[in-house]
């Protein structure tokens, strides 16, 4: 038996407590969640029993079965120790139900049956040992029996333990927690139940084994990991998911070849995610298991974006009304997608409360306890079931190994016994019981022939889960005590070195599986994903549809490689959300206190989109771009601008070349007639200078007609100014001279010889090249330029001509007002000058024309948005232009064309009475 402490002070203590020679009285703590507690010297241990042993003439007057085996293990030990003479284990140990010698041994804890009976406590003699009842589970039998064929097989291989023979023992843990706990205690102290001295505790001690195969769920080999942790006996589960046990200070030498939960969790809600559900319910096991895989699974949930209607948890033995409320609610639920991370006997219990009513159709989603289990395959409501299940696998030569049976092979063995009775109903010779009408086996039961799980061999998952385990250990034992080719049994094997070396194992089988561990002692996460279908004979059927493979990249781990069969025979992915899906242009907004799945669906504000179903949120276009009428695309603003094909730009461009046409046609007139009298009265030659400089105003209209660029941003502006100008200065040239002309009929008056030919040449370029310089000043320090007005219309982008410098703008229209108003003045002051042929009154009409159209022209400028800005500003210019034209030369033209004989001398000088025109 190993050793509790070497200390010398601490084993005294123990030695003064076995002979009770100083301390009489010691509290044992039993922690009430597993039978593996912890001893101590306190009394303030709440949530965990206490045991008082009274230690008189040197042992224990009475105890409970858990203070026994604490004894057993804490205390027997310092006893031989203290005292050689006598020591004994209170209970007698078990015997294995399937066990063989060897060098060195290989323990195995499976749950073969389910139920056990422990008698009744009086509290007056000691507890009767617990006793396993109900039937036989033939798959676990399996299980064991695949521990004792891969020891067989590697006992003759001569590469792996060459020369040393492999033993086990394997025991059945009934699915108690302390049933496990006692033969977890058992594999420490031995089978030997005296000790008559100090060399039998060691000699017992090193027939301890070297390292575990357990198949149990969760919650044993918590117990189980606790206690043999202790003494480094390293323990592999082929069963055991729970996450919990990943906890290395708890369970040091804990190690498995079945994925752990949180590793099942994640893939479950990988795959739940995968298919588009995103309302679940949820049912688990009320143990290790089923708690804390369900913790895993919500919070991966939780990241996956599933919400979880309700999470209910259930234990077959609790009561029934517990078992009713949950089938209740998942009646009652919205989900249609149930994931049910059961054991397999609660799993049991679940489907036949469900079957007592109509259920509605549920996509259940399996943990690979039940999922993989061939007995459920009765329950039609689960077809259609997907879950995860270890990958299919084949152990050659182990079925030839279950069916290897004989009467008398299994009469020597309990367990074997029992599989030959339950197999064939009959009673092997000797064992008949007359209370039971059972016959007597007439020796032609043949095995070979038998249809039950312990001889399905054809699909194993689980199965090889024990085969990678023993193989495991086998490799670790070789690593401690083989050099090469050699192996030393007479090696004192500790188990920690089994442990050390358990670890590092990293090799392949010869079935081709590959066994390695991780930091935590868990093995690559591998899954099949299996779906229940109907097969051709009409019975469901578990068929592998994918996989799942966690070494792989991110986004390629799970994959889907045939079609699934969902519930009701469905080809299509069942649906189950608790709001339906967004479409691209809404986005997601919560419904008050309801979980983040239920949500109304909100269109996007203006000049946003959402371009994927269920978003949480809409995007911004960007300043260039606009959402279509979706709201599900950016889509490029259109481009507006005064263009030669648009409608407005078209009657524009018309009413131009109309007016330059019109201009042509007057000088061609003027041309023709220019030795008349009322062309040469009126300063032909200013008169043609000016519908010159009326040509280039209607066609200065054009340049605004266009895309904008940067050379005609700044030719229209400065092209528009000069030319009105030129044109103002024109009319104000022959403005002057009309005025003075008359002036200078007073007597005594030469004022004419200062505003001859040639001084008003020169005050036309005078008044022309102060507006030159204007712009070019304009041009030179902050010309116009085109830009994208973004700002105008958030629908569509304005293509304009920024003015650069505004106050080169405003200059440049202000001079042409500053001329306007002084010709309008002065041709207003000679407007009643005695002429037939008075141009003063025609310019003072067109000067006002002039001025209300640019006056007018202002506010409308500011106030007009994108492309009317431009019409209005090419209005402005052909209106006032059109004005000049029809005052001034109209009347002219008239006379020249229709009335030729006002076109006189003598009707220029007033001699000749005028008609009405």
């Amino acid at each position: 038996m190993p050793k509790v402490s070497d200390d010398p002070d601490q084993a005294s203590s123990y030695d003064k407590l076995a002979t009770g020679s100083q301390m009489n009285i010691v509290e044992v703590m039993v922690d009430s969640d597993s039978a593996g507690g912890k001893a101590a010297t306190t009394s303030n241990a709440p949530r965990h029993q206490k045991a008082m042993l009274k230690l008189e003439n040197g042992g224990p007057l009475d105890m409970d079965c858990d203070a026994q085996v604490l004894w057993m293990t804490v205390f027997s030990p310092a006893g031989c120790k203290a005292n050689p003479v006598s020591c004994r284990l209170w209970a007698e140990p078990q015997k294995p139900g399937l066990s063989m010698n060897g060098d060195f041994i290989i323990g195995g804890i499976f749950t073969i049956h389910y139920y056990t009976n422990s008698g009744q406590n009086t509290y007056t003699m000691q507890p009767p040992q617990l006793q396993c009842t109900g039937s036989m589970d033939f798959r676990q039998m399996r299980y064991a029996r695949a521990l004792e064929f891969t020891i067989y097989e590697i006992n003759n291989r001569t590469d792996l333990l060459p020369g040393i023979t492999l033993g086990y023992q394997i025991y059945d843990s009934c699915s108690a927690e302390r049933k496990a706990v006692e033969a977890a205690f058992q594999f420490v102290n031995g089978l030997d139940p005296d000790f008559n001295d100090s060399s039998s505790c060691l000699n017992s001690a090193a027939t301890a084994v070297s390292a575990l195969v357990v198949e149990s769920s969760s919650t044993p080999p918590v117990s189980m990991a606790r206690i043999l942790g202790l003494f480094g006996i390293p323990q592999v589960s082929v069963y055991a998911t729970c996450a919990c046990l990943n906890d290395k200070h708890q369970f040091p030498a804990f190690f498995r070849t079945v994925p752990s939960d949180e590793h099942q969790a994640v893939a479950l809600s990988r795959m739940i995610r995968h298919f588009g559900w995103t309302w679940i319910g949820a049912v688990c096991s009320d143990t290790e298991y089923g708690n804390y895989g369900m913790a895993a699974f919500l919070k991966a949930a939780r990241e996956e974006g599933i919400c979880v209607e309700y999470s209910e948890v259930y234990y077959r033995t609790q009561p029934r009304s517990k078992l009713e409320r949950v089938a209740n609610v998942i009646r009652r639920s919205t989900a249609r997608v149930i994931l049910a991370f059961l054991a397999s006997g609660d799993m049991k219990f679940l489907l036949e409360e469900l079957a007592r009513e109509p259920l509605p159709p549920i996509q259940w989603i399996g943990s690979e306890t039940w999922i993989t289990d061939v007995d459920f395959l009765r329950f039609n409501m689960c077809a259609g079931a997907v879950g995860f299940g270890e990958p299919l696998a084949l152990i050659s030569g182990l079925h030839e190994f279950l069916v290897d049976l004989s009467p008398a092979q299994v009469s020597k063995s309990p367990l074997l016994t029992e599989l030959w009775e339950r197999s064939f109903n009959c009673n092997l010779k000797g064992r008949i019981d007359a209370s039971m009408n059972v016959r007597q086996c007439d020796g032609s039961e043949d095995i070979r022939v038998l249809q039950n799980p312990y001889t399905y061999t054809s699909q194993l998952r689980n199965t090889v889960m024990v085969y990678k385990a023993t193989y495991a250990i086998a490799h670790a034992i070789h690593g401690v005590i083989c050099n090469n080719t050699q192996c030393n049994k007479n090696i004192q094997l500790s188990p920690w070195q089994v442990y050390n070396h358990l670890r590092r194992v990293n090799f392949t089988t010869k079935n081709g599986y590959q066994v390695n561990f991780d930091s935590n002692g868990d093995p690559v996460v591998v899954y099949d994903v299996i779906n229940w279908q109907y097969n051709k004979d009409g019975a469901l059927d578990m068929v592998t549809v994918g996989y799942y493979d966690s070494s792989k990249p991110k986004g390629q781990q799970f994959r889907m490689s045939s079609a699934v069969s969902w519930v009701g025979l469905q080809t299509e992915v069942p649906v189950s959300v608790c709001s339906e899906s967004c479409p691209p242009g809404t986005r997601k907004a919560v419904q008050k206190g309801r979980p983040v799945c239920c949500y109304d669906c909100i269109p996007c504000a203006e000049g946003e989109i959402s371009n994927m179903t269920d978003s949480w949120g809409c995007l911004h276009c960007s300043p260039e771009f606009w959402p279509n009428s979706k709201r599900d695309s950016c889509l490029p603003k259109p481009v507006e601008f005064l263009s030669w094909d648009d409608t407005l730009g078209i009657i524009l461009t018309v009413f131009s070349i109309t007016g330059a046409f019109m201009a042509v046609c007057v000088i061609a007139v003027f041309y023709k007639h220019r030795a008349s009298p009322i062309v040469r009265a009126n300063n032909s030659e200013l008169s043609f200078l000016l519908l010159f400089s009326l040509i280039l105003c209607f066609l200065c209209s054009l340049t605004f007609i266009c895309q904008p660029s940067e050379w005609s941003c700044m030719l229209r502006h400065t092209a528009f100014g000069i030319t009105f100008v030129l044109c103002i200065s024109c009319v104000l040239g022959k403005t002057i001279v009309v005025l003075m002309a008359f002036r200078a009929t007073l007597p005594g008056s030469n004022v004419m010889k200062w505003f001859g030919p040639p001084q008003q040449r020169l005050s036309v370029l005078i008044f022309t090249l102060i507006q030159v310089l204007i712009c070019a000043i304009w041009l030179k320090l902050s010309p116009p330029f085109p830009f994208r007005n973004l700002k105008l219309y958030k629908e569509r982008i304005i293509l304009e001509c920024g003015l650069g410098s505004a106050i080169g703008f405003w200059a440049v229209l202000g001079y042409i007002g500053f001329l306007a108003l002084l010709c309008f003045i002065l041709a207003f002051l000679a407007r009643r000058l005695p002429d037939n042929f008075n141009e003063a009154k025609f310019i003072t009409f067109s000067m006002l024309i002039f001025c209300a159209v640019w006056i007018t022209f202002i506010p409308a400028y500011v106030s007009s948005p994108g492309k009317v800005t431009v019409a209005v500003e090419i209005f402005a210019i052909l209106a006032s232009s059109f004005g000049l034209i029809f005052c001034i030369f109209a009347p002219k033209c008239f006379i020249i064309v229709f009335r030729p004989e006002q076109n006189t001398k003598k009707h220029l000088m007033g001699k000749v009475p005028s008609k009405a025109l």
